[in-house]
């Protein structure tokens, strides 16, 4: 892991605000899919993809690459961002999102789109897709230095699967394997204590033999030092529990289980109308959430 400086801090920051607008926008042109999640996430996949991972968008397939797993793969408009500003695409497409004959379907799929490591849909089965993954490099190269991240909804660890995959981590000792909990708290239905309380979280994961962590989402060096020491970790799989704010960044959407599925013109109206939902969202981002002026934009 290398150090990160006050001005890689920015410039990961700015990329997240670029993912967030990127991901609104396509949004908007899809007329449907999920906004809380991805905007939440975006400083994490910014830290992953311009820091962290060894991967190279001109050969997805290289070999010595780590990989990336998207098991909450609803919230995969903030991935297709990701990979687009990364290089792995042209961003024009992804205004495609969700479009007949579009590589960017709702939910990833292998195969479709360079940069995809799995398909998802049934929520719970990246992880054992991991998993599987980790081992596999492992049993390989037993002191190998690639890692398997896998990014997972905190609504989605109702699913038992979860907890069969990370049975099968804890007993197999996969160091190389780095679970990221998107901690926001919500999930379709209402908040996550109210579905399906999850606490005592940390001590569940300890209890199936995880180097535990518990971080702010949206504070870029925190995680960057959280995925340095789970990188160091030996005998023990990591799970770095990342604790976000549900779309972050429109500060008059945020924490809301309602934007969960809805894009901006669908949402609740309570705090803004639907015919003003897509222009407050992107005057928020593209003015910081506010912190610069709009006449101060080109």
């Amino acid at each position: 892991m290398f150090y990160l400086s006050d001005n890689d801090v920015h410039e990961l920051e700015q990329k997240a605000n670029d993912i967030r607008e990127s991901t609104i926008e396509m949004l908007i042109a899809a007329g449907s899919g999920h906004t809380a999640g991805p905007l939440g996430m975006a400083d994490i996949f910014a830290l992953l993809y311009f820091r962290v991972l060894k991967h190279d968008a001109k050969n997805p397939d290289w070999e010595e690459r780590d990989r990336f797993i998207l098991s909450n793969g609803h919230i995969c408009p903030g991935l297709y961002a990701t990979l687009a500003h990364a290089g792995y695409f042209p961003e024009e497409e992804l205004l495609t999102l969700r479009k007949f004959g579009s590589r960017l379907q709702g939910h990833p799929h292998k195969g479709t789109l360079p940069g995809i490591e799995s398909s998802s849909g049934p929520l719970g089965s990246g992880l054992s897709q991991a998993v599987g993954m980790a081992l596999a490099l492992r049993m390989d190269n037993p002191y190998t230095s690639q890692y398997v991240y896998c990014m997972t909804g905190d609504g989605e660890i109702n699913e038992g699967q979860i907890w069969e995959a990370a049975m099968l981590a804890g007993k197999e000792e996969l160091h190389n394997l780095i679970v990221i909990i998107d901690r926001n708290a919500i999930q379709i239905d209402g908040y996550t204590k109210d579905v399906m309380p999850l606490e005592p979280l940390r001590e569940k994961w300890e209890a199936f033999n995880f180097d535990v962590q518990e971080v702010d989402a949206h504070n870029i060096r925190m995680m960057h030092d959280a995925i340095g020491k789970a990188q160091a970790v030996y005998g023990q799989p990591s799970v770095i529990i990342a604790h976000s704010i549900a779309s972050k960044g429109i500060d008059v959407f945020e924490r809301d289980f309602r934007w969960h599925g809805n894009p901006p013109g669908k949402g609740p109206e309570d705090r803004v109308p639907k015919g003003e939902q897509v222009e407050t969202a992107l005057r928020k981002l593209r003015t910081l959430g506010g912190a610069i002026e709009a006449s101060d934009i080109d």
